[in-house]
């Protein structure tokens, strides 16, 4: 396929997403714009109200030598996963896709700002890639050498992978986040029988209406297993219907 015609076919905010992490990460890898404009630091955030540092520090990545591949499989995780997530679970509501991004992003910056994390990309693909991986469980995944697994192991494999070789959390704060999104927007209503308590706003759903018509809904939230609610019964009784002997 045509690397054009492969970019435009990516859904719009993961295209979104993969443009803007290569471009700022290329840029400040060049030294065209000083890395440390960009990266999260909570001091200068509260101090000096550098905001842009919560958006910037979502996408730049210190690429070198030693972290070009672990760039590059980050890439391809927003590429396979993101897209997969935006194209079939969110497909006709690309306003709820991008609220999911935004609570992924305002919990990536929390996770950061407590353990001193400096950039949020590992967070953030770790995050979209847990809620795929739980909205399709038991669809079977490839890993390295050959290695084939149910997709709910596969974000634990990446946490474990990041941990023995990078000594880095950032992974494991990825998938609470992303834990943090999945019960509240799936599992406090479907298994607990809760309200729903992750609606996306109203403003989202003007500025990116939803679609009508297509397939959607690939990856499924889990069945129900709260106990059904039953109707309380009258005081007078059951009462009787007309018509009837």
């Amino acid at each position: 396929m045509d690397a054009g015609v492969w970019y435009r076919s990516l859904p719009r905010f993961t295209r979104y997403w993969l443009t803007a992490t290569v471009v700022l990460s290329m840029l400040c890898r060049f030294d065209i714009i000083p890395i440390y404009w960009l990266h999260l630091d909570r001091n200068l955030i509260f101090g000096k109200l550098q905001l842009w540092r919560c958006v910037t520090s979502l996408f730049v990545f210190p690429i070198s030598s030693n972290t070009a591949f672990h760039f590059l499989i980050n890439c391809f995780f927003i590429v396979q996963y993101s897209s997969k997530l935006e194209k079939d679970q969110y497909s006709r509501s690309p306003a709820d896709y991008l609220y999911l991004l935004i609570v992924s992003a305002v919990l990536a910056n929390i996770g950061g700002m407590l353990f001193n994390v400096y950039f949020l990309m590992d967070m953030l693909v770790l995050a979209i890639t847990y809620i795929w991986c739980q909205l399709n469980k038991d669809v079977t995944v490839s890993f390295w050498f050959g290695t084939r697994f149910k997709a709910m192991y596969l974000p634990w494999v990446l946490a474990a992978f990041e941990f023995i070789f990078h000594f880095s959390l950032a992974s494991l704060v990825g998938i609470f986040n992303g834990h943090v999104y999945y019960f509240f927007k799936f599992q406090y209503s479907q298994d607990l029988g809760g309200t729903a308590l992750l609606e996306t706003p109203q403003f989202l759903k003007r500025l990116v209406p939803d679609i009508s018509g297509g397939f959607g809904g690939f990856g499924v939230p889990p069945e129900s297993r709260a106990p059904p609610r039953q109707a309380p019964e009258s005081p007078w009784g059951r009462g009787m219907t007309l018509g009837r002997n």
